[in-house]
């Protein structure tokens, strides 16, 4: 059966604001297809403030990780002082943020100014110490701030000084059994960041696919905060064959307190699945970095 025409004749404002209202169902019925075709994003964890303890400037000012093999081990930490003479006088002058797996290999990130490489300082479980060495790629900073273990053990993340968009991705040393301290060992993959990121100085897993990370970003232009805590949620967990993309948030802003005035520094970061406490350095400027340097505790809530 035919349309019947209308009784009432339209005038042009009328036809502009149905098309007006027409296009605007369209956008939204159209902006509704694509949300609900895209995956949901994961949630961002919020992290209060519990306690916080000093942190030696000389051996517990670069970072932290907490060892679960052997049972009942000690929380370890590094800084200029960890450092053994017999590693130093080979140009590796300085160690980042550690982390250990959960079968217990713990590895140590250093770096040099001379190397042309960065060295990742291993100790095995039976209590034995190996290093490996990874020769850089191409356009690959020096820095070596941090290692992240994967859950499973196998891979471990590292990422670069600056502002940077991509993590590494390399086999864990010892831990994989592709590893050895006579081989380069290689980047494998690379975990591709939705968001700039900038100097981050400790990376630690809360689950196959998350991470929290420290940033000592001193200017704040890219969340509007400096020295950020930051989340890393990736869309699938790093296997060494395929690259994966990392879906950036800003959690909070660490803390910054001292009783001297100046540039904090953010360093290290631990997760320690065992109680749910996440661990955060920041070293205090000028001369309170010997008198009032914390390890922040938190807890997710």
């Amino acid at each position: 059966m035919p349309v019947r025409p209308a009784r009432r004749r339209r005038t042009t404002a009328g036809i502009a604001r149905t098309a007006a209202r027409t296009a605007s169902l369209a956008l939204a019925v159209a902006t509704a297809a694509v949300l609900s075709a895209a995956p949901p994003a994961a949630a961002a964890d919020t992290w209060t403030e519990v306690g916080s303890d000093r942190a030696d400037p000389l051996t517990e000012s670069q970072g932290l990780a907490s060892v679960e093999v052997p049972a009942a081990s000690a929380n370890r930490y590094t800084g200029i002082g960890t450092i053994p003479f017999s590693v130093s006088t080979r140009g590796w002058n300085h160690v980042g943020d550690p982390d250990a797996s959960y079968d217990g290999y713990y590895v140590e990130p250093y770096q040099s100014d001379s190397n042309n490489a960065k060295m990742y300082r291993v100790q095995a479980p039976g209590g034995a110490w190996s290093e490996y060495v990874h020769a850089l790629g191409s356009g690959e900073a020096l820095n070596n701030s941090w290692a992240a273990i994967t859950p499973n053990s196998q891979w471990m993340l590292s990422g670069e000084w600056g502002t940077m968009t991509r993590f590494l991705v390399f086999p864990t040393p010892g831990a994989n059994p592709a590893t050895s301290p006579s081989a380069n060992l290689p980047q494998v993959s690379t975990v591709r960041l939705d968001h700039a990121v900038r100097d981050v100085q400790g990376c630690d897993f809360t689950g196959p696919t998350t991470l929290l990370c420290a940033s000592d970003d001193p200017a704040g232009t890219l969340f509007g905060i400096t020295k950020p805590l930051l989340q890393i949620d990736l869309s699938a967990e790093p296997n060494g064959t395929s690259d994966v993309t990392g879906h950036v948030t800003a959690l909070r802003q660490l803390p910054l307190r001292s009783s001297c005035s100046g540039t904090f520094e953010a360093e290290g970061i631990d997760y320690d699945r065992r109680s749910g406490t996440l661990r955060v350095i920041v070293v205090s400027p000028g001369f309170c970095v010997l008198t009032d340097s914390k390890t922040y505790r938190f807890t997710r809530s």
